[in-house]
């Protein structure tokens, strides 16, 4: 049987490892476009604040081990057309620009993403970058090296940690979103005033509720982004609006979100037969409303690529859905997430209630403890749990992974408040603040 993976980042690299250790003389033929593989773009912001020295250690795999492995691996190739239904493959070596065709028997399409690159006046100027994959971070690296003032539009989690990054090397930084918040996609307002506060604190200008309209420059380099509400003096601009799914390859063959994401199945099948997805060019189950939903996410690439080679052959292990958990850190601030916030929740016209403690997280005896804020969203008539959002200066991240698993196993507020949990002052109090967080819920 031969396999043919296209794409190597987490979901490739994950599918293509268990399949060579489930059978190790199964013939594996992987396709990259770039010549680098397995990169994890979430150090990037580590990496140009210094933290991380040596990229090399944000790479978990590579092209040598992979042929280590017995895989044909065609790095620097491009798939240019897929006839699904005929299972053949158009493939173009971009260094000798030759072309050829391949067949499999057996698809996995781990495509990734693409960030969104806005068609704006003035988006061409040299030193707008973007911030997804190794030659990225190295441009910005080297970059950010001569720029004084530095502009980050898109105030999600890679924007975020970069504008704390090129402050800690002395940059003048403005962040720049069309939300009138940061993270408003993870974390309700409480949270995000917190986080705001602190980057103010820290001397990030915040540029919050302004959509950006393009881009002035001169010599053919940027010098300003324009938004609505003004002018932002700039040399250096890096775009984090998002990410669209890379699938357009496969339009009209698979069925997808109006976004493009693949739909699979349980077993990461899609609509086509012996054509399995995974990653980032996926939809993925989203526990808390059970829909379909595109949740960029390495946990949840790494989670798919390995269904997907444990499914290839027959089904075999159910995919369990997503909570879209997530963390983040904001200088002293460690943050979490899990499932719905409670505005989300309602721009889904779901009837929810939310509980939310701010309660010192061990007992006021020990020689220091922290102030941990905590929210859970539950459904108001079933007091189903649907989200969680933690934050606090001691490290309790955790905590949210205990509560994605309560939303997977779709617990009620009334259920958590009594869970055994451990006490022992060094960490917690006889009512764990998880147990607070629900004994204190209201109940209309």
């Amino acid at each position: 049987m031969k396999v043919v993976v296209i794409g190597c980042t987490h979901a490739g690299t994950a599918a293509i490892l268990n399949l060579k250790q489930a059978d190790p003389a199964i013939e594996i033929t992987v396709y990259e476009r770039n010549s680098t593989i397995s990169f994890l773009s979430c150090g990037i912001a580590l990496y140009v604040g210094g933290v991380i020295r040596d990229p090399q250690g944000l790479f978990y795999s590579s092209p040598q081990k992979m042929a280590e492995l017995g895989v044909v691996t065609k790095m620097r190739h491009d798939v240019t057309e897929a006839d699904l239904a005929a299972k053949r493959l158009k493939v173009r070596d971009l260094d000798s620009g030759n072309e050829f065709e391949d067949r499999y028997d057996k698809l996995i399409i781990t495509t990734g993403s693409w960030p969104v690159v806005p068609e704006l006046p003035g988006i061409k100027l040299e030193n707008i970058l973007l911030s997804k994959n190794y030659e990225h971070s190295k441009a910005i690296v080297e970059k950010a090296k001569t720029a004084r003032r530095i502009t980050v539009v898109g105030a999600g989690y890679i924007g975020v940690e970069l504008v704390e990054a090129f402050r800690a090397q002395g940059k003048e930084v403005t962040l720049i979103d069309s939300a009138g918040r940061i993270l408003a996609k993870y974390l309700d307002q409480h949270f995000t005033d917190l986080a705001e506060q602190a980057l103010r604190e820290h001397g990030v200008r915040l540029a919050l509720g302004e959509a950006i309209t393009g881009f002035a420059g001169q010599s053919g380099k940027v010098t300003a982004v324009l938004t609505e509400r003004g002018r932002h003096e700039t040399d250096l601009a890096i775009l984090c609006i998002g990410f669209r799914p890379n699938t357009r390859l496969f339009r009209e063959q698979l069925t997808m979100l109006p976004n493009g994401a693949i739909v699979v199945d349980e077993y990461m099948r899609t609509s086509q037969p012996d054509v399995f997805a995974a990653g980032d060019c996926c939809a993925v189950r989203f526990n808390p409303t059970g829909q379909p939903e595109y949740i960029p996410l390495a946990t949840n690439a790494v989670r798919m690529g390995t269904l997907a080679a444990r499914n290839l052959i027959s089904p075999a292990v159910r995919y369990l859905g997503t909570q879209g958990t997530s963390g983040i850190k904001i200088y002293d601030y460690n943050i979490a997430a899990t499932g719905l916030t409670e505005e989300s929740a309602g721009a889904l016209g779901l009837d929810v209630q939310a509980s939310l403690i701010v309660e010192n997280y061990r007992p006021e005896f020990m020689p220091d403890y922290e102030a941990v804020h905590l929210k859970v969203v539950y459904e108001r008539v079933s007091r189903r749990i649907l989200g969680a959002q933690l934050l606090s200066k001691a490290e309790l991240t955790q905590s949210i992974n205990t509560l994605s698993v309560c939303i997977q196993a779709q617990m009620t507020l009334d259920e958590l408040a009594f869970v055994d949990f451990f006490f022992q002052p060094h960490y917690n109090k006889p009512w764990n603040f998880l147990n607070s967080v629900a004994l204190q819920a209201p109940r209309s």
